[in-house]
């Protein structure tokens, strides 16, 4: 008889009380490997007075919300977290586990599969499940997790097949799945643990945290206007914060433009940057590499501008403008403020 297949397991973060949009995405992106797979999406929701997360959970795909709380678990310390979730491993054999590649998830995730001996595939940007044969070692592996990532710099993209012991488990970064809409109507198992906490795993005290906000927000921005290489230095971006404040929207960059030092990392979109899906997203003097087309050739409208017109970006763009940047985009600033 074969052996059953464990169920997909999605580590949940919360700051404040609030579920981050990363664990929501992945809880979406489980309820689908999970549905192939014929098992089911579980969260792991663990810190203190979090009961009232729970149904929002179901809403987006949960079937079973393991929550564990505990004064001790907020805020949140790695060896805590780390024992609850190995116990919780242990006593219910998943099949899958994802964590979001943030500073929680790529802090806990490879404490969590070093002691499981288990694999981790780090900032996966797509999960598929599929069959894999081992030609080399002559073993056939049904249902198994694709495990798709960027490699060598972002020039390739390998799929990697974890095949030591389960969970098979990754880190995701935020934006890369898509969230589909709640569904309120949706209902789910709560179980309760109460965690076995020595003082050994509780050596590490918070004495202080220091937030500061991002300064920008491309996730969550409608029109978004990027500059890359192109724009020609540091002083040219001027012109894409100008048409940025006229239309209302955030100002992003390819990594060129960031190596460069001409603007900050928080802009940067692409595979090594944020996954942005906005109404409308203008590139300035972008050529449009695959890394930076991963991460925004799903906005709904793109227009390129670049004075090459073979430049990979028109290949995605739904209007392309082949010209001088320094001319084109003070014609759009001029145009934008006669309509209004």
């Amino acid at each position: 008889m074969a052996e059953k297949i464990g169920n997909v397991w999605v580590f949940i973060e919360q700051e404040g009380g609030k579920i981050a949009d990363v664990s929501l995405e992945l809880v979406c992106k489980g309820r689908e490997l999970a549905n192939r797979l014929g098992v089911k999406t579980e969260g792991l929701l663990i810190g203190d007075k979090l009961s009232h997360c729970v149904d929002t959970l179901y809403h987006y795909g949960c079937d079973t919300v393991y929550l564990v709380e505990d004064p001790r678990l907020e805020p949140f310390t790695v060896l805590p977290f780390a024992k609850v979730i190995m116990d919780m491993i242990k006593a219910h054999k998943p099949n899958i586990l994802l964590f979001g590649a943030t500073h929680k998830g790529r802090e806990l995730g490879p404490r969590v599969a070093s002691e499981k001996l288990a694999g981790l595939t780090a900032d996966c940007t797509d999960l598929q499940i599929d069959d894999f044969d081992d030609k080399v070692n002559k073993q056939f592996y049904k249902d198994k997790l694709m495990q798709i990532r960027p490699a060598f710099g972002g020039n390739i993209i390998a799929t990697i097949v974890n095949t030591w012991d389960d969970p098979q488990m990754v880190t995701v970064r935020e934006g890369v799945m898509k969230m589909t809409e709640p569904d309120t109507s949706r209902k789910g198992k709560l179980v309760n643990v109460k965690p076995e906490l020595t003082d050994a795993e509780m050596v590490i005290k918070v004495i202080e945290r220091i937030r500061e906000e991002k300064a920008v927000n491309l996730k969550g921005a409608q029109i978004i206007v990027a500059g890359g290489y192109g724009v020609g230095g540091k002083e040219n971006f001027k012109l894409v914060y100008d048409l940025a404040e006229a239309l209302g929207a955030e100002v992003a960059a390819s990594r060129a433009a960031v190596d460069a030092g001409w603007i900050d990392h928080d802009h940067q979109v692409g595979q090594t940057g944020v996954t942005v899906r906005p109404k409308l997203y203008i590139a300035c003097g972008i050529s449009g590499s695959v890394q930076h087309r991963a991460g925004m050739d799903e906005s709904l409208k793109i227009i390129a501008i670049n004075t090459d017109p073979g430049a990979p970006i028109f290949s995605v763009a739904h209007y392309g403008i082949v010209g001088d940047l320094n001319t084109v985009v003070p014609l759009m600033i001029k145009a934008f403020k006669a309509k209004v």
